[in-house]
């Protein structure tokens, strides 16, 4: 099953990808402004599965990827792929397990991890 990993960029946009069950990305959304927004789209793209079209390209160093097109609009783009074969394994992954993915939202965790003070104590020497 694929999983929708909702992110923060840089720049302060937010961004959804669809990943394999094994954790690889399969395709990126465009950016955008609002977390809500990014969820709504990822709801309309769940809701729309048989509207989807797939259009398939052929980048200049000879990678093939995909966009994703709902209603003349396009949603996202694919990672680039080695073969046609795998790109349309990739096709196959959004189109069986989209609607039943689950979303994950890591746009809220700014710290993963506690600051090093509070792990090490205030004396911390940088080599």
């Amino acid at each position: 099953m694929g999983t929708f990993v909702i992110t923060k960029r840089l720049n302060g946009y937010y961004k959804y990808e669809f990943t394999s069950r094994k954790g690889k990305a399969i395709l990126v959304s465009n950016d955008f402004e609002l977390r809500f927004e990014c969820e709504e789209d990822i709801e309309s793209l769940k809701n729309s599965v048989e509207a989807i079209f797939f259009m398939r390209f052929k980048s200049k160093n000879g990678k093939m990827y995909f966009k994703v097109i709902v209603n003349e609009k396009e949603i996202a783009v694919s990672r680039k792929y080695t073969t046609q074969f795998l790109m349309e394994k990739g096709i196959s992954e959004v189109t069986r397990t989209l609607q039943v993915s689950e979303v994950l939202d890591f746009s809220l965790a700014h710290d993963i991890f506690p600051p090093a003070e509070d792990i090490f104590g205030k004396e911390i020497t940088i080599l």
